[in-house]
C-alpha cells in the first residue's frame, strides 16, 4: 500500500503543478487583457483545487503510513538533527499544507467576486503564492533541502 501511495502521491503532484499553472497562465492572461471570467475559467478554477485537495488526502494519507515519518516522531530528538528527515516530517507537510490553505482561500473568494477582472485577480495572486510554496516543498532531484526523483 505505501509504494501504491507513494506512486500516486508522486503522480498526482504533475496534474497539481500543470494545473496551476495552467489556472496562473489564465488568470494573468484574463486579467491583463480584460477578458470575461468564462464558465471555463470557473471550471479551471475548480478543477485546480479539486486537484489540489486531492493531493492533499493522499499525502495526509501517505503520512500517516510512512515508515520515514514513523521513526521521525518516535525518534524525535535524534531524527530532527537530520535535515532530510525534519523536511518530510515537519517541514514539507506544513508548507503543503499551507499550499491547500492559499488555493482554497483563492478560490473561494474568486469565486465570490462581482467582477471578471478582481475574480482573475484574486486567482492570480492566491494561486501564484501557492504556486511558490509547493516549488519549495517539493522534494525535486535538485533540492537542497530533500532529494526524490522526479516519478517514484
Amino acid at each position: 500500500m505505501y509504494q501504491t501511495l507513494t506512486f500516486l502521491h508522486s503522480v498526482f503532484r504533475w496534474l497539481v503543478l500543470l494545473s496551476l499553472f495552467y489556472s496562473v497562465f489564465r488568470a494573468y492572461k484574463g486579467y491583463c487583457s480584460g477578458k470575461i471570467f468564462s464558465a471555463t475559467d470557473d471550471s479551471v478554477r475548480h478543477w485546480t483545487a479539486t486537484i489540489a485537495h486531492i493531493q492533499m488526502v493522499l499525502g495526509i494519507v501517505l503520512y500517516s503510513q510512512s515508515p520515514i515519518i514513523s521513526y521521525f516522531w518516535k525518534n524525535f530528538n535524534t531524527a530532527k538533527a537530520s535535515f532530510d528527515l525534519l523536511f518530510f516530517g515537519m517541514i514539507h507537510i506544513f508548507l503543503m499544507l499551507f499550499s491547500i490553505v492559499l488555493i482554497t482561500i483563492g478560490s473561494s473568494a474568486a469565486k465570490r467576486k462581482t467582477s471578471d477582472r478582481d475574480r482573475f485577480k484574486t486567482m492570480l495572486i492566491w494561486y501564484s503564492m501557492a504556486l511558490v510554496l509547493i516549488f519549495i516543498a517539493i522534494p525535486w532531484p535538485f533540492s537542497p533541502f530533500a532529494n526524490r526523483p522526479y516519478f517514484r
